[in-house]
């Protein structure tokens, strides 16, 4: 092969591999132009059941780009690269848009249907674990063990916080109090997700 067609190959390859980044992409880059917003934009931004009841619907969906802060946000961004680097490949960016809108409003659809005593809430983590949940259900055709071990880390993570609440160092790390729940109403919403693309090609490789 040539250089001019080893730099085309390179170019293709480096594209085809950025494709697989574009959801994550848009989700870092909100989340990020959330955040320049303040603290004044955390208020109009977040769920507030109350607000909602009287019209502020926006609330449903943007409360899962707006943090508490700088720190929350950053735990946030980095769980979604690593749910990338562990299972983007899995879907594309179509039936990523999928998984990451259904485990929204599975999200944001519990608190305001089930979890109703939940009077605000701010943060993408229960979305990352329907996303993690998704992009592992949907690799476990290509990559059985690596899905399965997933899967198993995460329910034992939702189990542990149903029963025992937040991991130990969580809340302090983070700035505030987790909402266990976001967590299981995403994976939920992650399966659910994967249950409508089950039959979809996905990707080829996770990590």
């Amino acid at each position: 092969m040539g250089l001019f067609n080893r730099h085309q190959s390179g170019i293709r390859s480096f594209l085809q591999d950025a494709a697989y980044w574009r959801v994550a992409a848009f989700l870092l880059a909100t989340c990020g132009l959330v955040a320049l917003l303040g603290d004044e934009g955390r208020e109009v931004l977040k769920y507030e059941r109350l607000s909602i009841e009287d019209g502020e619907y926006w609330r449903l969906l943007t409360a899962h780009f707006t943090h508490l802060g700088y720190t929350h946000l950053l735990l946030n961004m980095a769980g979604l690269v690593l749910v990338w680097l562990l299972v983007g490949r899995n879907y594309n960016s179509p039936q990523w848009t999928i998984v990451v809108s259904v485990s929204m409003a599975v999200i944001s659809g519990g608190f305001w249907f089930v979890d109703t005593h939940m009077l605000w809430y701010v943060g993408l983590s229960g979305a990352l674990h329907g996303l993690l949940i998704a992009g592992a259900l949907q690799g476990y055709r290509a990559f059985p063990s690596e899905s399965v071990i997933i899967c198993v880390i995460v329910v034992g993570k939702l189990a542990w916080e149903q029963f025992s609440g937040p991991l130990p160092g969580s809340e302090s790390v983070s700035g505030g109090d987790v909402v266990v729940n976001a967590h299981l109403f995403g994976a939920i919403g992650g399966l659910i997700a994967a249950g409508i693309l089950w039959r979809s090609p996905g990707g080829q490789r996770s990590i």
